[in-house]
């Protein structure tokens, strides 16, 4: 059974790389059972969500740019 430091390390790395099958299944699983591990994976998710809409943002459609 896989353990939280493992855990850890695999959700950070599937940020950069692609899990072989192996390490798939063995992080569900253990995402399954604890959930310290399953909440320290979403935020993972989160913070590189809000990290891309930081360096890559949206404008605004409530405020148009005026023309000058």
């Amino acid at each position: 059974m896989m353990n939280c430091k493992q855990a850890t390390r695999l959700l950070s790395e599937s940020q950069d790389r692609v899990l072989t099958t192996k390490e798939k299944m063995t992080l569900k699983l253990h995402i399954t059972l604890c959930s310290a591990c399953r909440r320290f994976g979403q935020q993972m998710h989160q913070i590189r969500s809000l990290s891309k809409s930081y360096t890559n943002p949206q404008p605004s459609k409530s405020h148009p740019k005026k023309k000058s």
